[in-house]
């Protein structure tokens, strides 16, 4: 089809013109990048074989390419995790003398369920990485459990804050439970790229001390 019609040059700045379309591809891409971002079901990963087969190949890639992945059905009921993220906001909206004296149960029930689901992580791990299922926890990977909470209350002038600066995280493995409100980024490929909220979801990420220790199996 061709489309006849009047061009007109006179405010026509080209530059400014090479300069959006240049971001309209950046846009663009990083679309596409977001559209890859790994949502892993666990589902019957216990049941089925060839579903743990497919869930194993999933988890390699991911952690190969980005070192993050987000999980779905994981075992930890939505109420736990809902019960969690209201425990910490109540937390750091108490006075300090409240906050001395704060741990709740749901703390001790997250923390349970939390070290179960590393523990089933580590085999995943260890098979994506053609070892046996329990090398990584004979390793010492699922020993201990470090918990910290972030807590960001409505700032009046948001474009002042700065939030967490860009690190990588030093332990074998972080499991992050994430509110709805976002906010999250992962640098890939010299680009950040959001993480969207997925309601349920837990997001994987691979630490440094298991990316140095894989390159030795």
């Amino acid at each position: 089809m061709v489309v006849t019609g009047v061009f007109d040059d006179s405010n026509y700045d080209r530059e400014r013109e090479l300069k959006a379309f240049d971001d309209s591809k950046a846009d663009q891409a990083k679309t596409n990048i977001q559209s890859t971002i790994a949502i892993i079901d666990l589902q019957d990963i216990d049941k089925n074989p060839e579903r743990r087969k497919e869930i194993i190949e999933q988890v390699r890639h991911a952690s190969e390419t980005w070192g993050f992945f987000q999980i779905v059905n994981h075992g930890i009921p939505v109420n736990v995790l809902e019960e969690m993220k209201d425990g910490v906001r109540r937390f750091f909206e108490q006075y300090v003398e409240v906050k001395k004296q704060f741990y709740t149960d749901i703390q001790f029930e997250y923390t349970k369920q939390v070290t179960e689901l590393g523990t089933c992580l580590f085999k995943l791990l260890s098979e994506a990485l053609g070892l046996n299922p329990s090398h990584l926890e004979d390793m010492g990977c699922a020993d201990g459990l470090t918990t910290l909470a972030h807590y960001y209350p409505p700032c009046p002038e948001p474009e002042l804050t700065l939030g967490t600066t860009k690190h990588s995280d030093n332990g074998f493995l972080t499991v992050l439970l994430k509110d709805q409100i976002g906010g999250l980024q992962v640098l890939y490929q010299d680009q950040w790229v959001d993480v969207p909220p997925v309601p349920g979801a837990l997001v994987v990420n691979i630490g440094d001390l298991l990316q140095a220790s894989s390159r030795f199996f």
